[in-house]
């Protein structure tokens, strides 16, 4: 199950990632992970991040990590308002030094290591203003097929 895949400490080392990269910026981070993936894991990823309402933050910054654990699969998609001024190749560049991390058994390593840098570019394109809110909760969700 999805759910147990991280330990209560590895959990909490993600979620405090998110929240480390959100304290500069008014942008939004979400972990999402699954057993399994259905379908293709960009269209999966959609979905989800339309199911999170990611895309009904103000600024439309929102930025998904999806992982489906068992199918050894994931993405990360960014709203609008981020995807029009981070560089065409940062997503993936993210995504590569994650896999890194992954294929030696670093999950959470790698997941934090790529919050972080996301952090980063929110930060330079959607820094902290003083009426920020955190508009979605930094907990890790876990789909229906955990």
């Amino acid at each position: 199950m999805a759910i147990n895949f991280f330990s209560t400490a590895q959990k909490e080392q993600i979620v405090q990632a998110i929240r480390e990269a959100e304290t500069n910026t008014s942008g939004e981070i979400k972990v999402h992970v699954e057993t399994r993936c259905p379908g293709e894991v960009m269209d999966h990823a959609k979905e989800i991040f339309l199911s999170l309402k990611l895309n009904q933050t103000k600024l439309r910054n929102g930025v998904l990590f999806y992982l489906a654990v068992d199918d050894h699969k994931f993405a990360i998609l960014g709203d609008s308002g981020i995807d029009t001024v981070v560089p065409a190749n940062f997503w993936q560049e993210i995504k590569d030094r994650m896999r890194a991390q992954f294929k030696t058994g670093a999950v959470t390593q790698g997941l934090c290591e790529g919050i972080l840098l996301a952090g980063q570019q929110l930060k330079a394109h959607f820094p902290y203003q003083s009426d920020d809110t955190n508009e979605l909760s930094d907990d890790i969700s876990f789909g229906k097929s955990s």
